[in-house]
């Protein structure tokens, strides 16, 4: 025995079957490999045929208008298993004749045809020349001999080098369906290669079930059936993410974020990963800790085409997953999990706008205004309670008890909360909001005094000013009556009899006494020489003053839209 013939390796077809054909077993990523295999064809259309209208007889068939093969191609590549077409990581074995980046490496995909066919028929035209030959999958496991454990294959030729010079370049490929029972979905098949390709504008995929219409394959697909409320394209809306992942400029595409948490049902749960415009690893989170419910409202996708030029192959046979374990996809994942938590941080606070907006238009509150005009220290507990009603606010079961609970908070705790706003004399409200917001609260209500005093003039007609107008205006005589102008003469008792005496008195002589006060306090100061910066840095006016006295000064505006002349003959 020589010593070569000591050992020896040997393969069966049921290695190719563990291999390749058990990689998947339904319908979309079979036809989402044959897709790959015509980009890399450099087709510009890839038509696939769904036909089902013979139940015995269901096939798929995916046409394209790529370069095709020749014989020696379909030998040297597509009959040769395991060949890695980027073995060298030369430019050529990179790049399809136009310049693609080619997607396919391991030379498994196509045992991946049986997993769904029993029957592969390959038609392939290059340079007006055309090959066909048919595979079969029984007859490659019959060839399996159990003394020498290998045999070659030669699948049966329908044509060969056949000249064509009408038909033009191109590949169809015929898959005969094992499953005679499940009848074909276009639109379903459409929107899962939209989730195992990234369709560009170089190649058009089309699905046609048996006479229908076509439909075409778009990327949009596969988020239509979520009802995304915000998005973030990567890398341009990350300017605020602080990272020094070398390659996070070549980590592109888009994230998502719902309004409704997305169903797990979907699959759509997570961010999956392209490199060249396949997907290699399944949506998912990057993270072990996923417990926020922040992950239920995440979906997207992110190209990484970097990967497939590593010197190790770190994308798993089935693509659908990578070799995390390997130092640059640690240090890739170390760069998606801070992506999401940064994302996680954005969507918290958008998310939080967003729902108050929505309440305050369903409720007609303008919260964050609302909030603004809320002293501080109230507004320190009334926040907590707001965010509260927000959170459960998108509960369609609760809705319309939050709306309702919300309105009551607002009647419990209105804007400027001290001073009950909304009930201040109209004129004294134009007249002082300006100052009032900018915290300028002595000079509010002296604005206010002076509009008070504008009034008066108006109500009266006289031409006398400041505290010369007051005086006079509110003069008593000897006996405490009015000499001309009343502010209650108006009002009657229950039963329509005056007031006594001594009551309308009283309140004449203290509405007088009221009028010069509020003069002689937040107008007189004006002329003398402390600054109103002074007024509001000792706290000698605070904010609490400045609402008290605005309450007194309303008081004054009403009971001057009551005033009348009482001289005795005036009508």
């Amino acid at each position: 025995m020589s010593t070569e013939d000591k050992f020896r390796m040997t393969f069966s077809p049921r290695t190719i079957e563990a291999l390749g054909i058990r990689l998947y077993s339904s319908v979309p990523p079979v036809v989402a490999e044959l897709i790959s295999n015509s980009y890399d064809a450099d087709a510009t259309k890839v038509t696939v045929h769904l036909n089902d209208s013979d139940s015995n007889n269901k096939e798929i068939i995916v046409e394209d208008n790529g370069h095709g093969m020749t014989a020696s191609d379909i030998n040297g590549k597509f009959l040769r298993i395991g060949r890695n077409r980027r073995a060298n990581n030369t430019d050529k074995e990179q790049t399809s004749p136009s310049g693609r980046l080619v997607i396919g490496k391991k030379g498994l995909g196509k045992l991946s045809f049986f997993g769904i066919a029993q029957k592969i028929i390959v038609s392939t035209t290059a340079n007006s020349i055309r090959n066909t030959l048919e595979l079969d999958w029984a007859d490659i496991i019959s060839k399996e001999e159990d003394e020498k454990q290998t045999a070659d294959y030669a699948p049966r030729v329908v044509e060969y080098n056949v000249k064509d010079t009408k038909r033009k370049n191109g590949t169809t490929i015929t898959l005969k369906i094992k499953n005679k029972t499940n009848t074909f979905n276009a639109d379903r098949l459409a929107v899962s290669l939209s989730k195992f390709l990234i369709i560009d504008d170089t190649l058009d995929i089309f699905v046609q079930h048996n006479q229908e219409s076509p439909i075409r394959v778009a990327n949009e697909m596969r988020y239509d059936s979520l009802n995304v409320e915000f998005e973030w394209t990567i890398p341009s809306s990350l300017d605020s993410f602080e990272n020094n992942y070398k390659r996070k400029d070549k980590v592109i595409g888009r994230i998502y974020s719902t309004k409704k948490p997305i169903s797990p049902s979907t699959q759509m749960r997570g961010i999956t990963l392209f490199s060249r415009k396949k997907l290699i690893n399944l949506p998912e989170y990057f993270s072990d800790n996923t417990s926020s419910h922040f992950y239920s409202y995440l979906t997207g996708w992110l190209e990484v085409d970097f990967i497939d030029t590593l010197t190790e192959d770190v994308i798993g046979t089935s693509r659908q997953s990578l070799d995390w374990s390997n130092p640059d996809m640690e240090e890739l994942r170390t760069y998606l999990q801070q992506l999401i938590r940064f994302i996680e941080k954005e969507w918290r606070d958008k998310r939080r706008a967003s729902q108050e907006k929505e309440l305050s238009e369903k409720t007609g509150i303008n919260i964050a205004e609302w909030k603004e005009k809320v002293p501080e220290e109230v507004n320190k507990d009334l926040t907590p309670i707001i965010e509260s009603l927000r959170k459960n606010a998108e509960l369609p079961e609760e809705q319309e008890q939050i709306l309702g609970s919300m309105k009551n908070l607002r009647n419990l705790v209105p804007e400027y909360t001290y001073l009950h706003w909304r009930h201040f004399h109209p004129t004294l409200k134009k007249t002082v909001s300006e100052h009032y917001h900018k915290k300028e609260y002595y000079t509010a209500v002296s604005e206010g005094m002076k509009q008070y005093i504008t009034e008066v003039q108006l109500k009266t007609g006289s031409t006398l000013t400041d505290g010369a107008l007051l005086e006079s205006i509110f003069a008593l005589n000897p006996d405490d009556t009015p000499k001309k102008w009343s502010v209650i003469e108006k009002y009657k008792r229950s039963g329509g009899q005056d007031f006594p005496v001594e009551t309308k008195k009283n309140i004449t002589k203290g509405h007088r006494k009221l009028v010069l006060a509020m003069w002689e306090t937040f107008r007189c100061p004006m002329s003398h020489s402390p600054t109103l910066a002074e007024f509001r840095d000792s706290g000698l006016y605070t904010e609490k003053d400045c609402l008290d006295a605005l309450s007194l000064l309303s008081h004054l505006f009403r009971r001057l839209d009551d005033i009348q002349d009482v001289t005795p003959g005036t009508p």
